[in-house]
């Protein structure tokens, strides 16, 4: 199975900035496009203070920086002019991280997806949504949330899909602080499948895929926990996407890029299991040939040669 999409990472807090200009990402869309990506997604509009567009709205509601270039419009250019698609991530306020609550992303996100609909809804490339509020498990407002944002998402749109990207709460799903790189409270089968039978019934409609992150799990449990969440998005037809981690979280160190063993493990699995399609998190930083990461260079190198096996 191949990479066919990626995230762009660029409001992070936990990721060192690269401190690109335009010239270094068209120079990362060629590298994307060489390594067979089509699909590009803005994680995140913003988070907390900092934006990647100049949004009117957040900028007076919450005293946000007006950034010093709109990178929407930068990437949306890009893919239109590379024929890629978009997805664009909503805004994360930092409260839901806060207090648990997710209900407090509905409120912004409503005003957010009118404004960039009517800004950038023009460019060809601009191909879906991305509900970028994070879970792995029942989430006090999680359904409220994804449904409402998505069925606006699609309202506004002309029916653009939507997609979100949960964590399996498994035993490598540890804070990024923390200095630990596993734990014992790990979920179980059974209980992954009660939980989210019930989350994508509940946003049956307003969501077009899942693309469950796939580096919370030991490599020995891949492919459990892959056929499970296939056969639930098929049930509430949805697509099942794997976003498969290219960086290691078997380390006390992070996060630096993937072995590549591991990755080809991952995306084996994947493709056991039949997943519609691959995702990353993400090629700028841990796969890119002008990452800051050397390990990052060697990665594309080895990823270069699987794919010419296909």
């Amino acid at each position: 199975m191949l990479i066919t999409g990626t995230f762009i990472d660029e409001i992070s807090h936990d990721i060192p900035h690269q401190n690109w200009g335009a010239a270094e990402w068209e120079k990362d869309f060629q590298h994307m496009k060489a390594a067979g990506i089509d699909t590009v997604i803005l994680i995140r509009s913003g988070y907390r203070r900092f934006l990647t567009y100049p949004s009117s709205y957040l900028i007076r509601k919450h005293g946000c920086f007006a950034p010093p270039v709109d990178l929407v419009e930068l990437y949306l250019s890009l893919a239109d002019k590379y024929s890629m698609q978009f997805y664009f991530g909503l805004y994360d306020s930092g409260i839901y991280w806060d207090t648990g609550d997710l209900t407090h992303e509905i409120d912004d996100n409503k005003f957010v997806i009118d404004e960039v609909w009517k800004k950038y809804g023009h460019h060809p490339s601009f191909k879906g949504w991305y509900l970028s509020m994070e879970i792995s498990r029942k989430t006090k407002g999680a359904t409220e949330a994804f449904r409402t944002l998505g069925l606006q998402c699609k309202q506004v749109s002309g029916g653009l899909p939507t997609f979100i990207s949960p964590w399996i709460d498994g035993k490598k799903a540890v804070m990024a602080a923390s200095s630990s790189i596993t734990r014992e409270d790990a979920v179980s089968l059974e209980e992954h499948e009660k939980e989210w039978n019930e989350i994508l019934d509940g946003i049956n409609g307003a969501v077009d895929a899942v693309a469950f992150q796939d580096g919370h799990i030991d490599y020995s449990e891949l492919e459990d926990f892959f056929r499970i969440n296939k056969k639930l998005a098929e049930k509430h037809g949805m697509q099942c996407w794997t976003n498969a981690e290219t960086f290691d979280r078997d380390m006390p160190v992070k996060f630096l890029p993937i072995k590549f063993e591991k990755l080809k493990l991952k995306l084996d699995a994947a493709r056991r299991a039949g997943y519609d399609k691959a995702i990353t998190f993400e090629f700028s930083h841990f796969m890119s040939p002008q990452s800051a990461y050397i390990q990052a260079h060697h990665l594309y190198n080895r990823y270069l040669e699987y794919k010419a096996t296909f």
